[in-house]
């Protein structure tokens, strides 16, 4: 590997590949939260800054220099508490800060001061609307008269914000692709877009993409996987305390099941739809906030209505306004028993009421059996009259093709968008093309908008305070990564997953959506789905930038793929080869400079361990595996 990393990669790296650290074990929402409201809110939050230290969101504690993540012994908080100097020392009034509560501010910010997301101490007047909300349209302008664009297009001439450049033929090619069936595009069909003459031949490739089924499913499988927790092996499974869906959720997705219909089957369950709303029933004792009716209310809200019931399962919310009552409530729909309320885990000796979160839409009958309560359930969470159902959906669509969601974070569907008529009007559109969500991945992914160049962030955009400039680029999932590693290489694994068998696949080799994940699919960032997940990790792990640069299972697939490589372009000359790699993995062609290294490494003649280093080299760089 030595020529590999002192030739090639200087020459091809960018400087986008970013490690992060391994998750923090802190409990910010439990431990560090408490402290923060009861000690410091009330001098450092919601316009009352003194000394100019702001506790609003983690951003602003960074900006006003309050905390060094990683370093407590240089955080001015942890100076400032400790201090005796009565012009420094915080609190400068009262009880100063216990042993106990200095110590976990400084293990907090240790483990670099994780913060809960979409948590902000200023208040806003914001009220997301409840109720579906008509969007006039603005006027077309420039041509550009998809609905998409009319709205940003509108956006951007008021914040006077430049139009992001388009996209060529071959860059849209591959987004699109990635994006609709995880895939990128043969060597073949590159040529033939990019030579394609229609004035609408993208318009006819986004057709063709959502008309290929089975590749759709098998892509969009890991999305809704996430999402409805569901997995193939994991906790639960052994003794029978969890169900897997993936029969009924791939089928649902084979022949694009109307949203509301795909929501109700699952709320209101059928025998192989009902393991989203069993949930997992853990062994030995588990706190009150997991069993299974909370984790009920809790994926509910969650994944259709962008609500955080999680800290309301415990207690009434630190960081909204949802209380113990709501999350009890909805509980309590599922419950084959009287559901006894808990506070921190501590019996009340009050009963939960079946109640439905958002209580305007209607009652649930507490009397009534409890496949009735389900269906009643069901029936408010796709009542017209709940737009909350749409617009979580579609705020997730977006987030999934644009990079961030018009709503951030996706679960916080409380938070201000920076666009309402955006959200408004592609929440309304679904439901009115019979909530068709291919409908709405084709009026986005056809929109001028997504068809841009991405635009280039210097930090992490504010949760607060946005402002959409286009497309944000993303990480490929570690199944797009490895779909693509295996095609390029012939290295496919065989079989599918227990319980996966969906017949005669005919010429499609398998996909890493139907596979039981490895640990290098794990590094890469599968989870293991043991909790709703619904946005995968934004940056590179140290994890795994050690395992896609010298980890065994990587290095076992190139030492196969280069012999497979070598066989299959056997008449194509060392430079050939090296055109032949980059457009099927970058969709360009090598520059001069790059073929010149790329023939070095591959050797003239070609070896397989030539090869195999060529492969790693061109499959490291952040160009293959980000979504641009």
């Amino acid at each position: 590997r030595s020529l590999v990393s002192t030739v090639l990669l200087p020459l091809l790296f960018a400087p986008t590949v970013l490690f992060g650290d391994e998750p923090p074990s802190v409990d910010f929402a439990h431990d560090v939260l408490p402290v923060l409201r009861k000690r410091c809110a009330s001098c450092h939050t919601n316009g009352t800054y003194k000394g100019g230290f702001s506790l609003d969101t983690r951003e602003t504690l960074l900006k006003t220099e309050g905390i060094v993540p990683g370093k407590p012994d240089e955080s001015e908080m942890i100076a400032r508490v400790l201090s005796d100097d009565p012009d420094l020392r915080m609190p400068p009034e009262g009880d100063r800060l216990t042993k106990e509560e200095v110590g976990l501010l400084r293990r907090w910010i240790d483990a670099d001061a994780p913060w809960q997301s979409g948590l902000s101490f200023a208040r806003t007047s914001y009220v997301p609307p409840l109720a579906p909300r008509d969007v006039v349209l603005p006027a077309v302008s420039d041509g550009r008269a998809n609905p998409v664009d009319r709205i940003v297009d509108a956006y951007f001439a008021e914040y006077e914000i430049a139009r992001p450049e388009p996209l060529g033929d071959a860059a849209f090619l591959r987004r699109v692709s990635l994006d609709l069936v995880g895939l990128l595009p043969t060597n073949e069909r590159l040529a033939a877009f990019e030579n394609g003459q229609r004035p609408n031949k993208r318009e006819l490739l986004v057709e063709e993409l959502l008309a290929s089924d089975r590749r759709y499913a098998e892509h969009w499988l890991t999305f809704w996987n996430d999402l409805l927790r569901n997995d193939y092996v994991g906790t639960g499974y052994i003794d029978g305390g969890r169900k897997q869906i993936t029969g009924w959720l791939f089928q649902s997705l084979l022949e694009n099941k109307p949203y509301d219909q795909f929501v109700r089957e699952l709320v209101s369950p059928t025998p192989a739809s009902e393991g989203f709303v069993k949930g997992i029933k853990w062994r030995g004792n588990v706190n009150a906030s997991q069993v299974r009716e909370i984790q009920f209310a809790q994926n509910v809200g969650q994944v259709f209505l962008g609500v955080n019931l999680k800290c309301a399962s415990c207690h009434d919310s630190f960081i909204d306004g949802w209380q113990l009552e709501d999350a009890y409530g909805l509980a309590a729909v599922i419950a084959d028993k009287p559901l006894e309320i808990h506070r921190c885990d501590k019996p009340t000796g009050e009963m939960a009421k079946p109640a439905f979160p958002f209580r305007e839409l209607g009652d649930v009958d507490a009397n009534a059996p409890k496949a009735e309560r389900l269906a009643r359930t069901a029936e408010l969470l796709v009542s017209p009259r709940n737009g909350r159902l749409a617009r979580t959906v579609v705020n997730r669509l977006w987030d999934r093709l644009m990079g961030r969601g018009i709503v951030h974070p996706v679960d916080v569907m409380s938070n201000e968008p920076w666009s309402e008529d955006l959200i408004d009007f592609l929440a309304a559109d679904l439901v009115a093309h019979d909530y068709d969500l291919k409908r709405t991945l084709t009026l986005i992914t056809t929109s001028s908008v997504y068809q841009s160049r991405s635009v280039v962030l210097a930090e992490e955009p504010p949760a607060t305070d946005f402002v959409f400039r286009g497309p944000h680029v993303k990480r490929m999932t570690a199944e797009q990564y490895l779909d693509n590693v295996w095609r390029v290489t012939s290295t496919f694994p065989k079989g599918t997953a227990r319980g996966t068998n969906f017949g005669d696949r005919g010429d499609e080799p398998v996909r890493a959506s139907l596979v039981v994940a490895d640990p290098l699919m794990r590094s890469l960032g599968r989870p293991n789905r043991e909790q709703v997940v619904t946005t995968r990790p934004a940056e590179l792990s140290t994890l795994e930038a050690l395992d896609l640069g010298n980890g065994e299972i990587v290095a076992g697939l190139l030492a196969r793929g280069a012999a497979n490589v070598r066989r299959e372009q056997a008449e194509r000359s060392p430079a050939e080869l090296a055109e032949w790699v980059f457009r099927r993995t970058l969709q360009r062609d090598p520059t001069p400079e790059e073929t010149v290294v790329a023939v070095e490494l591959a050797g003239d003649p070609t070896t397989d361990a030539g090869v195999a280093d060529l492969l790693w080299a061109v499959f490291s760089l952040p160009e293959f595996q980000l979504v641009r």
